[in-house]
């Protein structure tokens, strides 16, 4: 009953939030002789703090239409290139010169863990110029119907199998976050059949291979508590009349609602600073918040399964690092990992993901050649900044094509040094 009183406490707030909406147009608009006063500025800031504190954000636009190469900006067009009910695979297409050069074809993973795949808008962004990239697009569980049939973890991984089929041979794959165990996963039952569409190399980063190592908050509540808790806590069902009615699901308000508690005295004062930012008018300082929350308030509901299946292995059971994953039916053997090269790269300071839980993933695939692999740590960012940000764009993104062109196919048997890049810690 929970979740239909979430959704009963957002509909009977409805009429103030759209009040509020209206004072706040009206205190904003410049005819108006009150809106440039300091009453005027304060009354439509408090009224505009309110609707947004109460709105349910919408899953976000990537808005990404247009990107820079070196011959100039081209533009930039979003196509759904594979399709599934839990997931499609959007290319983000160039309009690109005919003499331009092959670019590294890159499948980015985006994690299902509350937040849209537009999470990665700056990430895609930093990549285009140089890259042909794709990205999954994961549906919003309650908008499933429950005749489309559950989605769990072998589910998960059946996908990035299927999707990298898709794109053929000598694709490239990253995963941030949460899809590093299943990607590295998929990596390994691929190698272990024989399969030709294995990508060329993966690229992990601050994902939870091994929590056990530096355990954060997240992985410390896991840990106290046993899946049954999980399962009769914050499993809800789907209320109607949304399309995924009596699916089982994990609530995306109640991970947003983990996220916000982990950093709450941080998010209290990026509220305040707003609305002194509105007060001030100062116009720029506001719409950077405006951007951000925009995005980190669009959350999304995992399916029951999905999400159950993940913490009893990922985080309770540790059952990948220990050799004891199963894929229907079948042991996930990481050691079967020999020809697809390996990075991995973490944040000093990430705060979701401890630091060496993502860098675990170099000794559970003791396989690969040591001329594959490669490890790096950012200094100085948090969990975000691992895959967005001036560090992400200055610093991470150069090592990760750089070492996507070193380990493309046709360059393996070149022996192409890869570029040196100062900064950092590498292992």
């Amino acid at each position: 009953m929970f979740y239909q009183m979430y959704e009963l406490n957002h509909a009977a707030v409805a009429p103030m939030r759209a009040y509020a909406d209206a004072m706040r147009l009206a205190f904003r608009n410049p005819i108006n002789p009150i809106a440039h006063t300091p009453f005027g500025r304060a009354m439509g800031a408090g009224f505009e703090l309110f609707e947004r504190t109460t709105r349910r954000y919408g899953k976000p636009a990537f808005g990404l239409d247009q990107t820079t190469l070196n011959t100039g900006k081209v533009s930039v067009h979003e196509k759904t290139v594979w399709s599934r009910p839990f997931c499609n695979l959007i290319h983000f297409e160039r309009t690109l010169p005919a003499n331009h050069r092959p670019d590294p074809k890159i499948l980015i993973v985006a994690p299902m863990s509350g937040h849209y795949a537009t999470l990665l808008r700056g990430t895609v962004e930093t990549l285009l110029p140089k890259a042909e990239v794709y990205i999954t697009d994961w549906t919003d569980a309650r908008m499933v119907p429950v005749t489309e049939g559950r989605f769990d973890l072998d589910d998960y991984i059946d996908y990035v199998i299927s999707m990298l089929h898709a794109l053929g041979p000598d694709t490239h794959v990253i995963a941030v976050c949460q899809p590093s165990v299943p990607v590295l996963a998929a990596v390994a039952v691929m190698e272990e059949s024989g399969d030709t569409f294995a990508p060329s190399s993966m690229t992990l980063m601050g994902g939870p291979i091994d929590t056990r190592i530096n355990p954060t908050g997240v992985n410390e509540l896991a840990q106290t508590k046993p899946i049954e808790w999980f399962e009769d806590n914050v499993i809800m069902q789907v209320p109607w009349p949304l399309p995924g009615f009596t699916r089982p699901v994990y609530p995306g308000f109640l991970q947003l609602s983990g996220f916000m508690t982990m950093n709450l005295d941080r998010h209290m004062i990026a509220q305040k600073d707003f609305y002194l930012h509105l007060v001030k008018d100062d116009g720029d300082s506001a719409e950077r918040h405006r951007d951000f929350y925009d995005e980190y308030l669009a959350v999304m509901d995992m399916t029951a399964e999905f999400y159950l299946q993940t913490v009893d292995t990922v985080f309770i059971k540790h059952s990948l690092p220990k050799g004891e994953m199963m894929h229907r039916g079948r042991r996930v053997d990481t050691t079967a990992i020999r020809n697809v090269a390996l990075l991995t790269v973490e944040g000093e300071n990430d705060d979701i993901s401890g630091l060496g839980q993502t860098q675990a993933a170099q000794t559970i695939c003791p396989n690969i050649p040591d001329d594959m692999r490669y490890h790096y740590v950012q200094p100085k960012v948090g969990h975000y900044g691992v895959f967005n940000g001036s560090r992400f764009r200055a610093e991470i993104a150069p090592r990760i094509l750089d070492f996507m062109r070193t380990h493309a196919r046709g360059n393996r048997n070149k022996k192409v040094a890869p570029k040196v890049i100062k900064g950092g810690r590498t292992g």
